[in-house]
């Protein structure tokens, strides 16, 4: 089997990304994604490549990392120009960080069909008019094209994540569905248009198939036979609130019943119990 276990930098609450990672790195984990939730500093980059090498640190890219001067929703579908154009400047900024920190694999979400307000992310959206699913996946498609060929030359491995629709938001938008790629379906018809593989959050998907009355079970088994990178944690299926991962539950009972090999996995854990979710990964994986 070769498969790898990484921790996400946001399993730790720290303002600078280089303390996140130093106390990653002291309790024993090497494989470290960096993500979102830090500040941005000057000497932030010289700090991860010095840590890399004094640690022995193997790190990948996620999303939004790292932290823009001004905050923004990273969304390569937005139909604002100047929102999705800054969307792709980070994403081809994030594939330059990437080869420096000889990073080869960064995964970003899909995208939506309005246009999020960033205090919005995480919570209930406010009520306004979709974009019509099949243009928001064009403007996604040509988004990624760009993005991809960058990736490419760089010996980059581009992902799309896939989104979480809440019980929230699916009852605040009942005239359809404000995420694209939320579902085997819907994440079918993004990567129709763009080829992208998928970095399948398990966490995100019980809630999507929670709020779409779909079969976790079933939709798990489909996707995860379809990608090689994915997201752990768990939650109550209404909201996406990385609990950490525990055997015995459902979502640890449904990952026994699935083929984990030659998988890479993050840890996304926020409840204070990563280590006992890292053991409990270890134990899939060596099952």
């Amino acid at each position: 089997m070769n498969s790898a276990i990484f921790v996400s930098s946001s399993c730790v609450n720290n303002s600078r990304i280089a303390q996140s990672v130093k106390m990653l790195a002291d309790q024993g984990f090497t494989n470290i994604e960096l993500s979102g939730g830090t500040n941005l500093y000057p000497e932030w980059k010289a700090e991860l490549i010095a840590l890399k090498s004094e640690l022995g640190l193997t790190y990948r890219c996620h999303n939004y990392f790292p932290p823009p001067k001004e905050h923004f929703v990273l969304n390569l579908s937005s139909h604002d120009k100047f929102e999705r154009r800054r969307s792709i400047e980070h994403v081809l900024n994030v594939i330059e960080l990437s080869n420096e920190l000889e990073a080869p694999v960064y995964g970003i979400h899909a995208g939506f069909r309005l246009q999020p307000d960033t205090n919005k992310l995480g919570k209930a959206f406010t009520n306004v008019a979709l974009q019509p699913e099949n243009e928001a996946i064009e403007l996604f498609a040509a988004a990624w094209e760009k993005v991809n060929d960058r990736a490419i030359e760089h010996g980059v491995k581009l992902y799309v994540e896939n989104n979480v629709l809440s019980a929230a938001n699916h009852k605040t938008f009942a005239q359809g569905n404000p995420f694209l790629a939320t579902d085997s379906v819907s994440i079918k018809k993004l990567q129709k248009d763009t080829g992208a593989p998928l970095l399948l959050d398990i966490a995100h998907l019980k809630v999507s198939c929670n709020s779409l009355g779909l079969s976790f079970d079933n939709e798990l088994k489909t996707l995860v036979a379809q990608s090689d990178y994915l997201h752990f944690s768990d939650n109550n299926g209404m909201a996406d609130t990385n609990h950490g991962l525990h055997k015995g539950t459902e979502v640890f009972k449904l990952l026994e019943s699935v083929a984990l090999d030659n998988k890479t996995i993050t840890l996304e854990v926020y409840d204070g119990s990563l280590q006992e979710s890292y053991e409990s990964t270890a134990a899939l994986l060596n099952s």
